[in-house]
């Protein structure tokens, strides 16, 4: 078994961990608020310390150098937390390449190595270890943090008035695959670059074995087994792409009782009629089939494995982000 590398926010955790625990003194940032084109979403993350690493991104390299420079040099968040905003001019967001005019607010947090400071980015470092989602709030006028268990995720919000932050952190988003065939060799090397961990499960030990994408936790179990232990959970999606219905049926039966936020099933329409029938006659509930994306993908024409995979992928990245129903049925005509 290869072990999944971690997502952008985990390493600028460990990170923090790793400096405190040798008693370096850091800082975190945090992107609070955005205006305009921003290369980075609100809630991503760097940090930096007093030697000069860094870890993480708020703006995909434009602002990053220019930071570390003030903050090593004392002049911003030095004792306390503040706030900083990039592209208030348009001299400065020329200097930075800020796209269209864009304006970047940054939470900048100095965190000294002290106890009860290792302890809280250690609990909250364990608890997206162990998959579960937490609420870090910062009062940035105290320099008071603390953590809430939280339902689920919940965009990062910014009170000015009583200038407190609540950013809910979740678990890395994690792509579970039933099969280990040439259209998951694609899907694996694309999530991964999409920060997600990867989960490639095939009872067939040859396919397993012959499996060479780096960075997969590789499983050589029925994914009827496996799909609880590593995708039962809000942050996960589960993909069938074997084109074997005895590996890819019992895996979806169980998927589709999970908490995952996208279950989908590679076939054409009238493979994909006859996987609903099949599914109905093993006592699959209606409401749990109706969260079954198959045909699995958009609809883009694609033809080749590579091309399925971003047609996956697409459609994984819509329903996650919100912009298609997460359990829509799909429209089933001719093949």
């Amino acid at each position: 078994m290869t072990t999944g590398l971690r997502d952008l926010n985990s390493e600028v955790l460990a990170a923090i961990c790793r400096w405190l625990a040798t008693g370096q003194h850091c800082w975190l940032a945090t992107v609070v608020k955005t205006w305009g084109s921003s290369p980075r979403p609100i809630g991503s993350l760097l940090a930096a310390n007093a030697s000069g690493q860094m870890m993480g991104s708020l703006s995909g390299g434009c602002v990053e150098e220019d930071l570390l420079e003030k903050l090593t040099q004392g002049l911003l968040a030095k004792d306390a937390p503040e706030m900083h905003v990039y592209g208030l001019s348009a001299e400065e967001t020329e200097k930075f390449g800020l796209p269209c005019g864009g304006h970047l607010h940054v939470m900048l947090e100095p965190v000294a190595p002290q106890d009860a400071a290792a302890r809280h980015f250690a609990d909250l470092s364990q608890s997206l270890a162990e998959r579960c989602w937490v609420s870090r709030i910062v009062n940035a006028s105290s320099g008071i943090m603390r953590l809430e268990p939280a339902d689920g995720h919940a965009p990062l919000a910014w009170d000015e008035s009583l200038q407190t932050m609540k950013h809910v952190f979740g678990p890395a988003w994690r792509l579970f695959i039933i099969g280990a065939g040439m259209v998951s060799r694609y899907l694996a090397h694309m999530a991964l670059m999409l920060d997600y961990q990867v989960v490639v499960c095939d009872p067939r030990r040859q396919m397993i074995d012959d499996f060479d994408v780096d960075g997969v936790t590789l499983v050589c179990e029925m994914p009827d087994d496996a799909v609880k232990s590593y995708a039962d959970d809000l942050a996960s999606a589960i993909v069938a792409v074997t084109h074997d219905p005895r590996i890819d049926d019992m895996g979806l039966m169980e998927a589709l009782s999970t908490q995952a936020f996208y279950v989908g099933a590679m076939g054409s329409k009238r493979t994909s009629k006859g996987r609903r029938r099949r599914l109905q006659a093993l006592d699959v509930a209606e409401k749990d089939l109706r969260r079954l994306h198959a045909p699995i993908g958009i609809p883009i024409g694609s033809k080749t494995p590579a091309e399925i995979a971003v047609s996956i992928l697409a459609e994984i990245t819509a329903v996650r982000c919100g912009t298609v129903a997460a359990t829509a049925s799909q429209s089933l005509g001719s093949p």
